[in-house]
């Protein structure tokens, strides 16, 4: 839907002809706020005066009013006032045609439209009595309160009812000055409806010039003082009257322009800027934060216009609002998100009756309650402590634009336009505008045929004069809810490379198939074929790149290997090979298949560790007490013969029976020369080994934090999914886990110490501060006893607090999920670009030094690590590579592991999404994981997925009511009774509750929702 149409519809109770007129005007900014802002003359204020003074002459006529405030300047009744302000909030039009119909303000409009061409500098943030609202300005987003590009009937009500909100606070203030109000009147009058329409002609660019110079004060306080001319840029643009006329007809500027790169250059170097990855919420495409640099609360953006074209992903960079346009929060859960329920304006309220001990439910103006009391003329944001507001920003640049700025979504015919309407899935991307020429040739004849068709398309620009973006279809992949499609979308919006290779590439591989290890090249590598060495790995996979061996000693140790296949050998540095692996860094793991980075012919032939089969690998092996005490470690390249394929599944069975003499059939082919004993008996050393490892990792200091992970059984032919289970983390999984966290940390101290400058690292810096502050609250709250210190800390309470019922094991699946949000994410570092050796250490790991050495046939970061650790060995070449590339690689591995994993859970959202669809609706108990002011979320035990429930949309709630614990919020729902003669049925939510939902196929492609089922009244 465009925005007319949206428009149109917002003015059906209108004048027809003021609805042709104005129903395509951008919304505008406050006009009384305008016209303070243009004359700063003792001219207009006792004019204002004489108004007011006649105004309340005629008032006194019918009666007394006693409501005052005292000014310096102008002494106007405060109810007067109050009106004034309500008259013209919305207001940009004050011609006389404009209020020709209304008596006894002709004369003013006639000396407002005298002076409308006066410029100066504002000096109302200087009045003692004018209101806070009048400073700040309605805040307004325009691309929800003009352009209709509201993706979700979520927003839509969000926006209803925050409009309901505010002619519901203009009635309350009337109500509370006169008595209570005639049902049948309504709360904005005819004047106050004309002056709304009149309000649409302002574009969102000026309304941003406009607050910049409302709050100029407060800027020019907080930043060094900038030039002549860079103040003026930001300015440019039709904006003087003259301008206006002159430009007439051309279209407002939605966008501010970004700045120049000296200026930004210079912004960041001096701090007035601050660059960032920008993360837009996703369940409220309205919200976006970026980390502040303080460790403190995330720094907010409110709106699409503050985003500034930036799509999710995107480094940028802001500037700082002014203090009196930050964010109020009531709690700390507000930082990563907007109350669900209250406006920005109704927290402001909140917050001020916190201040001035006020009932929360006092909802009256600000100013006519703050005016009385001189010792709190400014009640926000001066009297709100930091503590209660959250810095906001707007982009004024972009730096890299991360986002692929492809996605997938729906076309939409518009009828008498020369494009398309193309609709995002993803309700983070903006409305992008096709040109009917890109669409198919049927498109405008037969546009129902393209309904339910899936397509992609990329945007190529956005003007700053377009809500809209302007894109290129770029494919049709099919019909929506289907796997194919679905999944060649996702793929395509994460720019994940799943094209075959080119020529160019495969002419890098061995010509001379099969292929065999040249002699020579055996000589010069340690020949570990004769050794018990063996794979474990899960039964579907096909490229196997570690392996293990374990000899038990004369002497009592054991000699233990990890051998991990040398793909360097066949991927040349600098080659179109390496160029492309490099670009991809990563395999991408879908349920249904695998999306490589090397090709076939090396990850599951020549580098895959297939058993019976000569192989090259690097290998790093240990002499080992039996507690686990490394006693010599060696480095080098090997060549090996695996003696078999081991799935977890069949060394978990090796571990649970250790005097179980297996046969040939329980186990895969394997190589005669090791019999099937010596085979078990080093997986069960393995394992001793492992344990220790694992209890000397933890007690000293380690952390690990599993979360449920939903795997498939599919069908081999059609690959679709004919069940789901909850992956099991088994004794066998975690064997492999240590001796691969050992390869690891050893190889990480070994590149550092021969390439100080050079190492690629990976780090895991701790939790952010001030969110481990909040969930420590919420803990406490709640009664648990957590300890944040240390990340071994945090391990131990969390393994010991939850009790030994049947549903403790449940409460720690949440309490784990809520300790995982203040976490940041692993990365890939080059030593020469940190000074700080602090920085190297892996928080979770608990380790000075760690990096990636052992999946190289899946990860790029782990070939530069082998290239690296042949140089060191003198086995191998100099790495190619200087710090600052090897840093720029480091950042683009992050960037396609994090896509990886993104497109993995995506993936699997898909599949069950359509198990919901063919074997719903499911039913499975559930745990409350959080609670929002309208919303809960729980965690589905029986399945691993998080799913969030609106008590409005649940049959059988009569009504729901939210309070405050502490630091935590609950929800008390009110079920209708069975039976008339019964008492409705009151059920509280809060963390760690224990619900029943069912699992319900929805109407949109492979959407599925949660419904809470009634509880059992036995057990409420």
């Amino acid at each position: 839907m465009d925005s007319s149409t949206q428009s149109k519809k917002g003015n059906q109770n209108r004048k027809t002809k003021d609805s042709q007129n104005k129903s395509h005007m951008p919304p505008q900014k406050d006009a009384y706020a305008r016209l303070l802002s243009q004359h700063r003359s003792s001219k207009f204020n006792s004019y204002l005066e004489q108004f007011a003074r006649n105004t309340l002459g005629q008032n006194e006529v019918n009666g007394p009013n006693t409501s005052h405030v005292q000014s310096d300047g102008l002494n106007i009744p405060q109810r007067r006032r109050d009106q004034l302000l309500n008259d013209f909030s919305d207001s940009s039009d004050f011609s006389p045609s404009s209020l020709k119909n209304k008596p006894g303000e002709s004369s003013l409009s006639t000396y407002m439209e005298k002076l409308s061409t006066g410029n100066g500098p504002p000096d109302y943030e200087l009045m003692p009595d004018v209101s806070e609202r009048l400073r700040k300005g309605q805040r307004r987003d325009t691309t929800t309160s003009h352009d209709g590009d509201i993706e979700s009937g979520e927003e839509l009500i969000a926006l209803n009812e925050s409009k309901k909100q505010q002619k519901q606070h203009k009635k309350s203030v009337v109500s509370n000055e006169d008595g209570p109000q005639s049902p049948n009147k309504t709360s904005t009058s005819q004047q106050e409806q004309e002056m709304t329409k009149k309000s649409k002609k302002k574009s969102p660019a000026k309304q941003k010039e406009d607050q910049r110079n409302r709050s100029k004060p407060e800027v020019e306080a907080q930043m060094p003082p900038l030039s002549k001319d860079q103040r003026l840029q930001p300015n440019k643009g039709a904006n003087s009257p003259a301008d206006k006329k002159k430009n007439k007809g051309s279209k407002k500027q939605v966008f501010e322009p970004y700045m120049p790169v000296e200026e930004v250059s210079h912004g960041l170097k001096r701090g007035e800027l601050i660059e960032g990855q920008i993360r837009i919420n996703p369940k409220k495409y309205h919200e976006a934060f970026i980390s502040c640099p303080d460790d403190g609360r995330d720094i907010f953006l409110d709106g699409i216009v503050a985003r500034n074209r930036a799509l999710n992903g995107d480094i940028v960079v802001v500037q700082i609002l002014p203090r009196d346009q930050w964010k109020v929060v009531r709690s700390d859960s507000d930082c990563d998100g907007a109350s669900e329920s209250e406006t920005p304006r109704k927290q402001t309220v909140k917050a001020v009756n916190k201040q001035l001990n006020r009932p929360e439910d006092s909802d009256q103006d600000l100013c006519a309650n703050c005016a009385n009391d001189k010792s709190q003329d400014k009640p926000f944001p001066s009297q709100l402590s930091d503590g209660e507001l959250q810095k906001t920003a707007k982009v004024v640049y972009i730096v890299e634009k991360k986002h692929s700025r492809a996605v997938t979504g729906f076309l939409k015919f518009l009828p008498d336009k020369k494009f398309a309407m193309f609709s995002p899935t993803d309700h983070r991307v903006p409305r992008i505008n096709v040109p009917l020429s890109d669409c198919p040739q049927d498109f405008s004849s037969r546009p129902d045929d393209y309904a339910n068709t899936l397509f992609i398309c990329r945007i190529v620009d956005w003007p700053a004069d377009n809500n809209f973006a302007q894109g290129l279809l770029a494919k049709s992949l099919g019909q929506a809810g289907e796997i194919e499609p679905e999944t060649e979308g996702i793929l395509t919006e994460y720019e994940v490379d799943f094209s075959d290779f080119t020529t160019e590439v495969l002419d890098c591989l061995p010509k001379n198939l099969p292929w065999t290890i040249p002699p020579e090249e055996i000589k010069r590598r340690r020949d570990l074929r004769k050794e018990c060495i063996f794979t474990i790995d899960p039964a579907t996979a096909r490229d196997l790149d570690d392996a293990l061996s374990c000899k038990l000693l004369p002497d009592g140790n054991y000699e233990v290997g990890v051998h991990i296949a040398d793909v360097t050998y066949f991927v040349e540095e600098g080659n179109a090979l390496d160029l492309m692996a490099s670009q991809r860094a990563t395999s991408v793991y879908l349920v249904q298949r695998v999306i490589p980075m090397l090709p076939r012919l090396l990850c599951e032939e020549l580098c895959s560790l297939n058993p019976l089969t000569d192989r090259l690998t690097f290998s790093v092996i240990w002499k080992l007490t039996p507690e686990g005490k490394i006693l010599s470690e060696w480095f080098g390249r090997s060549v090996i013969r695996s003696c078999i394929k081991l799935t977890y599944d069949h060394a978990q069975s090796m571990i649970e029976a250790p005097e179980k003499l297996f046969t040939a059939e329980e186990l895969p082919p394997f190589d005669p020369e090791h019999p099937i004993d010596e085979i078990h008996q080093a997986v069960l050393h393995l394992h001793s080994i492992a344990k220790n490892l694992r209890t000397q990792r933890f007690s000293g200091g380690a952390l690990r934090l599993d979360q449920l992970k939903l795997s498939f059984t599919l069908d081999k032919e059609t690959m679709m999914p004919q069940g789901c289970y909850i992956y099991q983390y088994r004794d066998s999984n975690k064997l492999v886990e240590e001796f691969m966290l050992l390869a690891n940390i050893a190889t990480a101290h070994h590149i550092y110490r021969h390439f100080p400058e050079l190492a690629l690292l990976r780090c895991h810096p701790p939790p952010k501060a001030k969110l481990v502050q909040q969930l420590q609250e919420v803990c406490d709250t709640l009664g648990i006893n957590l300890d944040f210190s240390s990340a071994g800390a945090l391990h131990k309470t969390l393994i010991t607090t939850l009790g030994n019922d049947q549903y403790s094991a449940a409460r720690k699946e949440v309490l784990t999920h809520m300790c995982s949000r203040p976490m940041q994410m692993a990365q890939y570092f080059c030593s020469g670009q940190k000074t700080d050796e602090q920085q190297y250490k892996h928080y979770a790991l608990n380790v000075p030094l760690y990096t990636h050495f052992t999946s190289p046939i899946r990860r790029y970061a782990d070939v530069i690590v082998h290239r690296l650790l042949a140089a060191s060995l003198d086995c191998g070449p100099m790495l190619g590579l200087l710090t600052k590339e090897v840093q720029k690689q480091a950042i683009h591995c992050n960037d396609k592991k994090a896509a990886a994993k993104r497109v993995h859970e995506l993936s699997t959202e898909l599949f069950f999404g359509v198990f919901v669809k063919e074997c719903g609706p499911l039913e499975s108990e559930a745990m409350v994981m959080g609670v929002l002011d309208q919303a809960f979320d729980v965690l589905v035990l029986r399945y691993g997925v998080q799913k969030r429930i609106y008590p409005k949309h649940i049959a059988g709630v009569d009504a729901f009511h939210k309070h405050k614990v502490g630091k935590t919020t609950e929800l008390t729902l009110v079920w209708k009774p069975e039976n008339p003669n019964e008492a409705p049925v009151q059920q509280v939510i809060s963390i760690f509750t224990r619900v029943d939902v069912q699992l319900i196929s929805d109407c949109a492609a492979l959407k599925y929702s949660a419904e809470l089922q009634r509880p059992n009244t036995n057990e409420s």
